[in-house]
């Protein structure tokens, strides 16, 4: 079994490029993936390089607040 209990989170990511844009209406909604991360080894916001469908290219996704 183990041990400590909740170590690890789920989390959601959303790409930082369509919310910036998002005022402009310039696509159609946001990109978001959820992931799980150690919040003992990871205590900072966790950015990662992810597939946007609406941009359509590599953008950075970054940690939602809750």
């Amino acid at each position: 079994m183990a041990k400590g209990g909740d170590a690890r989170v789920t989390i959601t990511l959303e790409c930082i490029s369509c919310t910036r844009d998002s005022v402009e209406k310039k696509y159609p909604g946001v990109s978001r993936y959820t992931t799980q991360k150690n919040r003992r080894n990871t205590p900072i916001r966790l950015e990662l390089k992810k597939f946007c469908p609406y941009c359509y290219k590599h953008t950075i996704h970054g940690e939602m607040k809750k």
